[in-house]
């Protein structure tokens, strides 16, 4: 659910998801399939806190 999200988000074209094992990517590449309803992702963004990016101008 976290990699559909972050899917979503204006961007991100790589996520980087560190998998060590075949069974990984594979479980990663699901997240290509979910579909989020705006519902769902405001859910999922009420508590987060957007942070300033640092060392870029």
């Amino acid at each position: 659910m976290a990699l559909a999200w972050l899917l979503h988000q204006p961007g991100v074209t790589a996520p980087i998801i560190g998998a060590t094992k075949m069974t990984h990517l594979e479980q990663a590449i699901t997240a290509l399939e979910v579909k989020l309803s705006d519902e769902e992702r405001a859910f999922l963004e009420e508590p987060y806190q957007p942070h300033r990016v640092l060392g870029i101008e």
